[in-house]
């Protein structure tokens, strides 16, 4: 018998064929999937460490298939598996694993210890994250605590949803943010919304995808384009994040003129160190950058925090 992370362990009667218990396996401790495992029980939400009789299968959660008990793998044989390259074509990192990881990163937690809070391994949320699975609610519920984030959002339900449709905290604090952390707030990098008028004299308010230089927010985009307006004016630029499980948040709001980015050496500098390239697409070479003369933002928290 040999399992992979994320199968399933079932223990059925032969002689009825009814399935008596299931669970997940959430731990290896042997490289060629051996047994013993430990196994997250559907019906109990324990982890027991099972090694499996003869009344146990395994049902494999890439191909769909169960693997009734057989002779263990020769030493050679295991080594080979173990060892093999990820096949051509196998599935990558599933949707869930993708924003579990992207979530984590943000929140700066390691994997142990995001395995450490959503009670589970190391290895198995590894294989979360660089394999597509299709893991439990009782699963998500813990990696969604563990993350401060919700099921919905790890699922990306609510992807077509504008943020703050939850509830709002029963006494709530609003409270300004200094400059200094407003600033740590907007470091590095992220997307912001650019509020300009457009030369026909409407406004317009786009998301762009920023980098943050010293004490300057720039970003890239086309010579055309609407945020293209911003250069030679004052601008506003905001940035924000809702935390929907926690019905709480945070707000920048950076005010200063706008100016495009001719220096050669400054223009190659900024694309060398950008963290990612615009999510719009396109050859978006004209850099903006904005020197905020004026910071503000605002946070909402429970009132005892």
């Amino acid at each position: 018998m040999r399992a992979h992370l994320g199968d399933r362990l079932v223990i059925e009667s032969r002689r009825t064929g009814a399935a008596r218990r299931d669970g997940e396996i959430v731990g290896l401790h042997h490289e060629d999937g051996t047994p013993p495992y430990d196994v997250r029980w559907s019906d109990t939400d324990d982890v027991t460490l099972v090694s499996p009789g003869p009344d146990a299968h395994i049902k494999h959660l890439e191909h769909g298939r169960s693997a009734r008990e057989s002779s263990p793998p020769d030493t050679g044989e295991a080594e080979a598996v173990s060892a093999a390259p990820r096949p051509a074509g196998t599935p990558g990192p599933g949707d869930i694993g993708r924003r579990v990881a992207v979530e984590r990163r943000r929140r700066g937690l390691s994997r142990e210890e995001t395995a450490r809070r959503a009670r589970m391994s190391p290895e198995y949320l590894a294989y979360l994250e660089e394999r597509s699975a299709d893991p439990t609610m009782a699963t998500l519920l813990r990696l969604a605590d563990a993350l401060g984030t919700t099921v919905t959002a790890l699922r990306g339900s609510g992807v077509d949803l504008p943020p703050g449709q939850g509830h709002a905290l029963l006494r709530p604090q609003l409270r300004d943010l200094r400059p200094e952390e407003c600033r740590r707030l907007l470091s590095t990098h992220g997307v912001g919304r650019i509020a300009v008028s457009t030369p026909d004299g409407r406004p317009a308010v786009v998301p762009v995808n920023y980098e943050t230089v010293e004490d300057a927010i720039v970003f890239r985009t086309t010579p055309d384009s609407v945020p293209a307006a911003a250069v030679g004016t004052e601008v506003a630029f905001e940035v924000d994040h809702v935390d929907e499980a926690m019905s709480q948040g945070w707000s920048v709001l950076a005010v200063g003129p706008a100016n495009v980015v001719t220096e050669p050496d400054a223009v190659r500098g900024l694309a060398h160190r950008a963290h990612t390239d615009p999510w719009a697409g396109g050859a978006r070479e004209m850099w903006v950058s904005i020197r905020p003369t004026r910071l503000t933002g605002r946070r909402i928290t429970p009132a005892d925090q």
